[in-house]
């Protein structure tokens, strides 16, 4: 076998394999042939890892000599069985997009005929509103562009869940289903939805003039169709998660203050006073427009609207809601809906040297950090201090921001050694490269909580190229202290 085709499928049987033990972490056998193929692919960390996680059958096999033939039927029995996983999760996607297609053409109504009371409490008369499905590959007519309506909605949910109706099933049965929503599909990994900026565009929804609702896919693996240009849905869709990032980043901010005063700010300005009382490092217009309905939201004074569909009880759409980031949120500014939820949360894995911004179980940063091995101390802190150029330096051992965590001489900070990033260099503290830090500072508001632990986090980087607002923020520097952080 050529040597392109044989490392092909060393990967391939290791995408199978590493889906396996996701499924059985139990299974020592398939953690060590998980190992020998990240070996036979030169990726000795991730392998050195699996190792660990085999314990025993690592050592038993590698001291014995056991045949390589069955080493090898064993593994082909794994990796059949993961491929026939593989084969019944998307054949299962499959039926349920069908079901739920013929399911929404058969509906007869999406209100019952009767009476219900208008807005001055008087009984009105409701008119049925009959449900069709046009496909558009079978439509007579054109299908209505989602970019038409003048309330078009963007949400985000697992792709496969997208791909298989559960996004969009949930989208239906949402209270207020806009006239229109495009649903923007996030990647998989492990029990994580990875926020990555560009998102696919995987469907649209969209009410048509006769009340028909019209559903189109812009998946060409799922609806075997070739789908109309979405350019301009696309930019929106980046539009959009940026507006969320800034949304999430407020919505962080004013549950951080309130932790700490006991109250709600009463402007925005209160998030970014001088040091020591900066909440947060900068605050953007559109934070600006939202802060006075994101308020309300949060002190109950206004209703609390979601940018995401709600799943069913005890259903998973792969969509982030309860005790996840989504469904049942504030409203934002005019026209806006808070995607996140739960607030902004610090993530450190000792193991894969990497540091998340997260929601819930949404992956928004995933950052290469540089650490102290087991000098870094493992726990939950909360971020106390956050200043500008520590001891008057930008370019000094702390770099240009750094991030004290409670109770301990340990911070998160910029290095003047990037390349100790990756490695056990510190005394304990995080590093990070100078971009990536100065866009954690903006991000995370002081009281954001910071956990510390192994082999929780993906080792895929979630780090666009166009950064959250970062500009150096004034007043935030401290020159009556010199700080002696771990190192």
């Amino acid at each position: 076998m050529p040597t392109e085709l044989k490392a092909e499928a060393n990967m391939k049987n290791a995408q199978h394999l590493k889906a396996y033990v996701q499924m059985h972490p139990d299974n020592k056998m398939a953690w060590y042939l998980l190992g020998k193929e990240y070996y036979k692919n030169n990726q000795f960390g991730k392998a050195n890892y699996c190792y660990n996680q085999a314990g025993e059958v690592y050592e038993a096999f590698e001291r014995s000599k056991v045949p390589a033939e069955m080493l090898q039927q064993y593994e082909e029995g794994l990796l059949e069985s993961a491929r026939e996983r593989q084969t019944a999760r998307l054949r299962k996607r499959r039926v349920l997009l069908a079901l739920m297609l013929l399911l929404l053409m058969l509906i007869p109504a999406a209100v019952a005929p009767g009476l219900l009371p208008d807005s001055k409490g008087t009984a009105a008369p409701v008119e049925t509103i009959p449900v069709a499905l046009t496909l558009p590959e079978t439509a007579e007519e054109k299908p209505v562009s989602p970019q038409e309506p003048a309330s078009l909605d963007f949400t985000a949910a697992a792709s496969d869940a997208a791909a298989g109706g559960g996004g969009l099933a949930a989208i239906l049965k949402s209270a207020k289903t806009p006239s229109a929503t495009a649903l923007l599909g996030m990647k998989r990994s492990g029990k994580w939805l990875l926020w990555s900026k560009g998102l696919p565009l995987e469907a649209t929804l969209a009410k048509s003039g006769e009340g028909r609702i019209v559903y189109q896919s812009y998946n060409p693996a799922a609806c075997a169709c070739q789908p109309p240009d979405a350019a301009e849905l696309k930019q929106q869709g980046l539009n959009w998660q940026k507006q969320q990032e800034e949304l999430a980043v407020l919505w962080s901010a004013l549950r951080a203050y309130k932790s700490s005063k006991g109250a709600y700010p009463e402007a925005a300005q209160e998030l970014v006073k001088p040091f020591p009382a900066n909440v947060l490092g900068g605050i953007t217009p559109l934070m600006k427009e939202a802060f006075a309905p994101l308020r309300a939201a949060a002190r109950g004074e206004a209703p609390l609207l979601s940018a995401s569909p709600q799943p069913a009880a005890g259903q998973d759409s792969g969509t982030p809601g309860h005790e996840q980031a989504g469904g049942g949120s504030p409203a934002a500014g005019p026209g806006e809906k808070l995607f996140f939820k739960e607030p902004l949360a610090i993530i450190v894995d000792k193991h894969s040297y990497r540091l998340a911004v997260t929601s819930g179980n949404v992956i928004l940063r995933n950052y290469a950090v540089g650490l102290g091995g087991d000098k870094t101390p493992e726990g939950e802190f909360v971020i106390k201090d956050k200043v500008v150029n520590p001891n008057g330096r930008d370019n000094g051992e702390f770099g240009s921001r750094g991030m004290q965590l409670s109770d301990s001489s340990y911070a998160i900070h910029g290095t003047n050694e990037p390349d100790s990033i990756g490695k056990d260099e510190s005394l304990g503290c995080i590093r990070m490269s100078r971009k990536d830090v100065e866009e954690l500072f903006a991000m995370v508001p002081m009281g954001t909580k910071v956990q510390i632990s192994q082999g929780v986090l993906p080792e895929e980087l979630v780090v666009p190229e166009e950064r959250f607002p970062s500009d150096s923020p004034r007043n935030q520097t401290n020159p009556h202290k010199v700080y002696h952080w771990l190192n």
